[in-house]
């Protein structure tokens, strides 16, 4: 398992035993600042600062342009590592991919676009 990168999220009970028992795909986040930060840079490979994420929090068109220009782009996570809360009890699964849209709300979305990590096969 050389070269992964590895997104770690805490999940609520939940959403944890949902996907635990593959039920569930894909998961959210908001389109903050916090998860603009951590979920996407510039092409050139530059992080995205707090200022900066805040603006595209606040004007999405920005940031959605910029993904569909090629000006931004999603971090390429190879996996994602779930957490039952803050405990030990994890889980790993493959990330397919990262996207912006309408999320399932029996899935936890909620009504306006989130980020979608698109889940894999479990590893």
């Amino acid at each position: 398992m050389m070269n992964m990168k590895i997104l770690h999220l805490p999940l609520k009970a939940q959403w944890y035993e949902m996907i635990e028992s593959l039920i569930k795909g894909d998961e959210y986040r908001g389109i903050t600042s916090y998860w603009i930060q951590r979920l996407c840079v510039f092409s050139d490979g530059n992080r995205i600062n707090k200022s900066e994420a805040k603006f595209l929090e606040n004007n999405k068109t920005f940031l959605y342009s910029g993904i569909y220009e090629g000006n931004i782009e999603f971090i390429k996570f190879t996996h994602v590592k779930f957490s039952y809360g803050y405990t030990k009890r994890t889980m790993t699964f493959e990330v397919e991919n990262v996207a912006i849209g309408d999320g399932k709300p029996e899935w936890g979305a909620p009504t306006e676009d989130v980020f979608i990590i698109k889940l894999g096969k479990r590893v």
